[in-house]
């Protein structure tokens, strides 16, 4: 872990400034995985993220630079998030309500940061904060770092899923309980 690292939440009023950013970050992040992470897609993104109801980041700051950060938000009662969702799944894995699951939408370091806990970090401290009975994410089966790091801090595969939107690769489903509530 880096001793000077800085962890801050942010809401999406907040967050506003850093977009320059976050999307420097996400660049630097996917730089060898292909022509689907351009600065204008995640742009659309990032901004139609920002306005779902409980949106929050976490940035990892080391002095000045933004190495990394880690953003989600609640799945409402009429989230599109299953959409592509490949069955069998169990009876209403898929029910949302605004309160059962925190989608974590992206985790993100800087090539030249990773491998010294960040990502860990800034999961551990968004997660802690959340009051959902579960969080879920999507990770590309081809990602081994992902897979491996995901499987060390709990998350269980659930399925698989391929959005709609053209071009979108096929994802594992993730899902980690997080709430007291959990079943």
């Amino acid at each position: 872990m880096v001793d000077k690292l800085r962890l801050r939440h942010h809401t999406a009023a907040e967050a506003e400034v850093l977009v320059d950013q976050l999307v420097d970050v996400y660049l630097d992040a996917h730089a060898d995985d292909g022509p689907r992470y351009t600065a204008e897609r995640y742009e659309q993104q990032l901004a139609a993220h920002m306005l779902r109801e409980g949106w929050e980041l976490v940035t990892a700051r080391a002095d000045d630079e933004l190495v990394g950060y880690i953003y989600g938000f609640p799945l409402a009662a009429d989230t599109r998030w299953w959409d592509g969702i490949h069955e069998p799944v169990p009876d209403g894995f898929t029910d949302e309500d605004g309160y059962r699951t925190f989608a974590v939408c992206e985790l993100l370091v800087r090539r030249s940061w990773q491998r010294r806990g960040i990502a860990r970090a800034l999961h551990d401290r968004l997660l802690s904060t959340r009051r959902e009975q579960r969080a879920t994410l999507l990770v590309r089966p081809d990602n081994a770092p992902a897979q491996r790091a995901y499987d060390s801090w709990g998350w269980q595969p659930a399925g698989r899923l391929q959005p709609a939107r053209d071009g979108a690769p096929l994802f594992e489903v993730r899902i980690k309980p997080i709430g007291s509530a959990w079943p």
